[in-house]
């Protein structure tokens, strides 16, 4: 078996709890968390009525149709539609296997619709992991002015704008990106006044992402490893030490780092070094979506507070 009873109960309640929260959109298995032996080359996510299931190996002989036989009672609604994935051949082929992919394919949280499309990339344009993220913007945001720096395809913005966020400026490299964004802002009829986009390769551009502020809050996402471009490693400090220009009066920030190589030390060294006037306020709690075996391996949202410059 793929799972045991404890643990297919287990993902079984936190399909409950997603459903009561409005999470259309969720992570039915995650194997990269290590708590699966055997099976840490396998996840499996739900975007109604997509079922993608991504494969970091390749699989075994009759694992796909197991996994599908054991993952259908996770399942919020039937399945029309089924994709499979395959991170570990050269550009992440991807394969409909049965239905079909909606000619309008969304992820969905609650009343906000996020795009998606496979268009040949690795990944579909909506982060899960980020929910916690998610939720505390949305929780502070109202009447603030934010900064969404490496923005993708800006969902934290379409957050915030919906929880009447005064404005967010979006940054980021991708031209693609921030036109997808924009999209995502479109089709949840959020007002244009309220947000911005700024195609710019950031550790380069710091006066014209600095001109729309002061900012409230400032949100740091970036890759933790894009070619020629940003290297979390070496490059993270150069954003840290930019937050008291950004926010003069201070204010919040939510410090992202996606590299399990690194430590939870990591961020706070550098804050203690290049922005000594932050304080940790806390590391918000892992979406229960994503069960790791080595905490310190996972997606790292650290909630940080900037005091006045």
């Amino acid at each position: 078996m793929l799972l045991d009873k404890p643990r297919l109960q287990a993902l079984l309640d936190a399909a409950a709890v997603s459903a009561a929260q409005g999470l259309d959109s969720r992570r039915l298995f995650h194997g990269r968390g290590q708590c699966y032996p055997g099976r840490e080359h396998i996840v499996v996510d739900f975007f109604q009525p997509v079922c993608v299931i991504i494969f970091f190996a390749e699989p075994a002989n009759e694992e796909l149709q197991q996994l599908l036989n054991e993952l259908t009672p996770l399942m919020p609604t039937p399945v029309d539609t089924i994709v499979v994935q395959r991170r570990y051949l050269e550009g992440s082929p991807s394969e409909v296997l049965r239905g079909q992919i909606p000619d309008v394919w969304c992820a969905q949280r609650g009343e906000l619709r996020f795009s998606l499309s496979l268009d040949r990339q690795q990944n579909l344009g909506y982060f899960l992991d980020m929910e916690p993220g998610r939720v505390w913007l949305e929780s502070i945001c109202a009447g603030k002015k934010v900064l969404n720096l490496f923005a993708y395809t800006c969902a934290f913005s379409v957050v915030a704008v919906a929880a009447k966020a005064e404005q967010v400026v979006n940054v980021d490299m991708s031209k693609a990106a921030l036109a997808r964004g924009r999209y995502n802002h479109q089709i949840n009829d959020l007002d244009k006044r309220n947000s911005g986009f700024l195609p710019e390769q950031i550790l380069k551009s710091w006066s014209r992402v600095k001109k729309p502020g002061p900012y409230d809050i400032v949100i740091l996402d970036p890759p933790s490893f894009q070619k020629g471009s940003f290297v979390a490693s070496r490059d993270y400090a150069k954003l840290i030490k930019r937050l008291p220009e950004l926010m003069p009066a201070g204010g919040e920030v939510l410090a992202c780092l996606n590299a399990p190589e690194l430590p939870e030390n990591f961020l706070s060294d550098l804050f203690a070094q290049y922005c000594p006037g932050a304080k940790l306020i806390e590391r918000l709690p892992a979406s229960k979506d994503f069960p790791d075996r080595h905490p310190d391996r996972q997606l790292k949202l650290t909630h940080w507070r900037v005091e006045a410059a």
